[in-house]
């Protein structure tokens, strides 16, 4: 069985995927690094609320930051979390496939 730690940090984990703001950040940075103004014109979500959502990806280490000279860019941790939203997303656009059969 696996540890009881082991289990809280992946619920943890799988949780920060359950917001609609994260996804769209998430989904942004697939594939290139921005500052927080390019991804809240990307999103068309606040500052304020990619600001927050920033931090909360940041402190389960599922975005890194890169300072360029005085600006701050924000880039997936590592191609992990890009699998892991490629899965989810087949996974959903799988099931309307089998539910047009259904129909």
């Amino acid at each position: 069985m696996i540890k009881e730690d082991i289990l809280f940090d992946l619920a943890t984990f799988y949780k920060v995927f359950s917001d609609e703001t994260r996804l769209k950040i998430l989904f942004v940075l697939l594939d290139h690094a921005y500052c927080v103004g390019e991804i809240v014109e990307k999103t068309q979500v606040s500052q304020s609320a990619v600001s927050h959502q920033l931090r909360t990806l940041r402190q389960l280490n599922l975005v890194k930051v890169k300072k360029e000279g005085k600006e701050v860019y924000y880039q997936l941790s590592d191609h992990h979390i890009a699998i892991i939203l490629e899965y989810g997303l087949n996974h959903i656009n799988e099931r309307g496939k089998e539910n047009e059969k259904e129909d």
